[in-house]
């Protein structure tokens, strides 16, 4: 990996983060530009693995390569800037377009707005838990995956358990759950591999 400048990585990746716009998958050029052509930190081979390693760890693959691109090229501090110049664009645009918000939220043109965006994000939710039921319901199965249904809905709504922490513990069960799965899997593969 070539050695660049603090400059050069503060440039890029400012670049990157003011003309991303799409999410991860938009960017990916944008740094591979930056990284294999503009720059030649990498090889595009390297930028390649990267991505796919990238792909791999849990988070935003922006910010991903952001770090593995600054780590690369003035180690712990290269990788802070990087990230910290590559959000910087995005989060001082939100908190313009935030204040802008707050300004005008008592007009009613605007209020006219959200009100309409509503019910789109409702339909939206709908269908992202119908989606999410629906893989619930062929992986547990049905009378499983209705009592999960229920046990989280009661520590929510009827026990006011943070839905965070009903998440977490989901999360653990559901880790815990594949566990199980994959031992009563190889036990009847020795079973069947026995009896053969």
């Amino acid at each position: 990996m070539a050695s660049g400048s603090y400059l050069d990585l503060l440039v890029a990746m400012v670049r990157t983060g003011v003309f991303t716009y799409g999410g991860g998958p938009s960017v990916i050029p944008l740094l591979r530009h930056e990284a294999v052509h503009r720059y030649r930190w990498v090889s595009d081979e390297e930028f390649g693995e990267i991505v796919a390693v990238a792909n791999a760890l849990p988070g935003p693959i922006a910010t991903k390569l952001a770090a593995y691109l600054g780590y690369g090229q003035k180690g712990w501090p290269g990788a802070v800037l990087a990230v910290l110049a590559h959000i910087f664009p995005s989060g001082a645009a939100m908190l313009l377009l935030f204040g802008i918000m707050r300004a005008v939220q008592h007009s009613p043109r605007v209020q006219g707005m959200i009100d309409a965006v509503d019910p789109v994000i409702a339909v939206m939710m709908g269908v992202m838990a119908y989606e999410f039921a629906e893989k619930a319901w062929k992986g547990l199965g049905r009378w499983f995956s209705l009592a999960v249904g229920v046990l989280a809905s009661l520590l929510i709504l009827g026990l006011n358990v943070s839905p965070a922490l009903v998440i977490v513990l989901y999360l653990a069960y559901g880790a815990f759950h594949l566990r199980l799965v994959r031992r009563m899997q190889r036990r009847r593969g020795r079973g069947e591999g026995a009896s053969a």
